[in-house]
């Protein structure tokens, strides 16, 4: 049964955004519609303008008999910028401060809309480099993870301190704590990467870098390849950290245990 043409636009919409970097073929929306392909070409042709004026990604045309579109997510420069520096006044908050001097971070990796904020931000910097699947470690890194993966459109793998029997086979590395310098192990299943699997990896925070160092040492037991590594918040480190190469989106520059002052700023995302 036809629709109205502003019915079916809202409901095309709202199927491209719900499936981020997927081939849809042109034919899908004809049958989907019961309308022309002319009449279709034309909805995605205003759509893709929509997108793009409104910053919220790139619509491309894949032009040949298996063509169709792909919706790529994208947030612009400011727009990240401003939804950190939010960010940044919320993990200034004193009374996030624990014993030690560590940050809680629990409370805002719960909340749904800022973690779907989190992952278009991610996203956005590797929206155009081929991902196989997204790697995090348990536990707290797991919704990151989980976001950023809806929107590259490819599975997130956990990695486990931990043995677990619903895993089967799985493959482990020890490596050095960067904080502590102690000596810990990390595990994957086996079936969790194919080899020559390209790999984004993230985490919630970072210190050291002991732990993200030890995910990069997994992934070259699987014969993958890191694609890149992007950690939601980093804090300043006196030693010298294992991973260089990274992007984060925080930067906890100081922490006052006496004054309980916290000071956090955009990380070298937008360096």
């Amino acid at each position: 049964m036809k629709i109205k043409r502003s019915e079916r636009l809202i409901d095309m919409t709202q199927y491209i955004l719900d499936h981020p970097r997927m081939l849809t073929p042109l034919t899908f929306f004809v049958k989907k519609y019961d309308s022309a392909k002319s009449s279709i070409s034309e909805d995605l042709t205003i759509l893709k303008k929509t997108f793009s004026d409104r910053g919220l990604g790139v619509l491309e045309t894949v032009a040949g008999a298996a063509g169709g579109v792909i919706f790529t997510p994208k947030i612009p420069y400011e727009t990240a910028r401003e939804m950190v520096v939010e960010l940044c006044q919320r993990l200034s908050e004193q009374d996030r401060l624990l014993p030690g001097g560590y940050v809680y971070l629990s409370d805002l990796l719960g909340e749904p809309q800022l973690l779907k904020q989190v992952g278009q931000i991610i996203a956005s910097q590797y929206a155009h480099k081929k991902i196989d699947a997204v790697m995090t470690v348990a536990t707290k890194g797991v919704p990151i993870a989980q976001a950023v993966s809806y929107y590259l459109n490819v599975p997130f793998v956990i990695v486990r301190r931990d043995s677990k029997i619903t895993e089967g086979s799985t493959v482990s590395v020890n490596y050095v704590s960067g904080s502590s310098e102690r000596i810990e192990k990390m595990e994957l299943s086996k079936r969790s990467l194919k080899r020559g699997a390209k790999v984004l990896v993230v985490d919630d925070f970072m210190k050291g870098g002991g732990t993200v160092n030890g995910m990069t040492a997994l992934i070259e037991e699987f014969e993958a390849e890191l694609v890149g590594i992007t950690v939601f918040a980093e804090s300043t480190f006196s030693g010298r950290r294992m991973i260089e190469n990274y992007t984060s989106l925080l930067c906890v520059k100081e922490v006052d245990t006496q004054t309980k002052n916290i000071t956090v700023v955009p990380g070298n995302y937008f360096d």
